[in-house]
């Protein structure tokens, strides 16, 4: 049961940022490190979390246990808003945070880009628009030791409330694991595109599947 955790689902507030930035890193690949295909915590920290702990702080969560925070969930209410600002306010200042660290000059980090941008190229990366219907987005994540404590579906339901508060008609993700696919089935969220990913393609020898999943929210 999830009280013989003293599980508290709560708001982000900013003294969990770094917390939750580690976390993040410790987990962006597919679980694991992000360390196993790009060197450089503050880059990557930075291009997955920035936006949502410093321009939208309010609609993300954390999990804690015994006072221990053991995962979170960042969201945005609207996907296409947080990307417009992404682009205007982040994207250039973390270039040149990666040039000035270095970063660009890391054989590993070369490979992994270097996939992206031929991914990009070819069209590789390119996905149906679901904002219409599902315009807002979330990414969570987990402790590898606090996994298997229906955490995340404490996490997933706080947000999904929050969103109906906020009536926002629809969320959606994606996630690149199997694993993560099963969890968001078994929370009601739709399946609406699948595809695959070659991100890792030279850590792993093979493409990654993608998953986009949606769930449309009865407004309060």
């Amino acid at each position: 049961m999830l009280e013989a955790f003293n599980l508290v689902i709560r708001k982000f507030e900013n003294k969990d940022r770094n917390e939750v930035r580690s976390i993040s890193h410790d987990t962006a690949f597919m679980g694991r490190s992000a360390g196993l295909f790009f060197e450089g915590k503050e880059i990557i920290c930075d291009a997955l979390n920035l936006y949502f702990t410093d321009y939208e702080p309010e609609s993300c969560f954390v999990a804690e246990i015994d006072s221990v925070i053991a995962g979170y969930l960042i969201g945005a209410k609207n996907k296409i808003a947080a990307e417009r600002i992404f682009r205007e306010k982040i994207v250039f200042p973390l270039f040149w945070k990666a040039l000035r660290s270095g970063a660009f000059l890391n054989k590993k980090n070369l490979i992994f880009i270097y996939n992206c941008l031929k991914a990009l190229i070819n069209g590789g990366l390119r996905t149906p628009d679901f904002t219409k219907e599902y315009p807002a987005t979330l990414h969570i994540n987990i402790k590898e030791e606090f996994r298997g404590k229906h955490i995340g579906k404490a996490l997933i339901n706080a947000y999904l409330d929050y969103l109906k508060r906020e009536n926002i008609s629809g969320v959606h993700l994606a996630t690149l694991s199997r694993a993560g696919a099963d969890f968001f089935s078994k929370q009601s969220f739709q399946l609406l595109f699948e595809g695959r990913r070659p991100y890792f393609r030279h850590i792993l020898h093979k493409d990654v599947p993608l998953f986009i999943f949606g769930k449309k929210l009865a407004r309060v």
